[in-house]
């Protein structure tokens, strides 16, 4: 999948709602604009290089996905330490280098045998957004 793709599959999502900054894209589930589901990075920045995304056609793709598919991507890591991992590989689905205790993960250039787990995951990352703003919708009802 190249970064257009992608794009257009998580904004066909119900409810998304993206805006741009820093050099990211940033993917909401409706209004709620305090956390996304989903970045799109596809260049170094001063916050963050360690994936070496000026290399060409080169992005990462990262979302918040459940505790539990974290733990079972990456279960010799489930605490999400960032010590040795190679944040330059392509195509090899990562613990986040800065959120992965929030339970993020990330991507360089979805494609191939990795394309329908990657579907998967957006679809997972988008539902867990969903559930979160209702969460907090009903919990502000009640509360007033």
């Amino acid at each position: 999948m190249n970064q257009q793709d992608i794009e257009n599959f998580v904004s066909a999502l119900e409810s998304v709602q993206k805006s741009e900054a820093y050099g990211y894209q940033f993917f909401f589930y409706s209004d709620d604009h305090r956390m996304p589901f989903l970045t799109i990075a596809n260049s170094d920045n001063d916050y963050d290089k360690v994936s070496n995304l000026n290399r060409e056609g080169v992005f990462r793709v990262n979302m918040g996905v459940r505790k539990d598919t974290f733990a079972s991507l990456f279960p010799e890591n489930p605490g999400g330490d960032s010590a040795g991992i190679d944040f330059t590989v392509l195509n090899t689905f990562l613990p986040h280098p800065d959120y992965a205790k929030q339970h993020f993960i990330c991507i360089l250039n979805p494609s191939g045998d990795k394309e329908e787990s990657f579907k998967a995951l957006v679809h997972e990352a988008h539902d867990v957004a969903k559930q979160r703003y209702e969460r907090k919708n009903r919990s502000g009802e009640n509360s007033e």
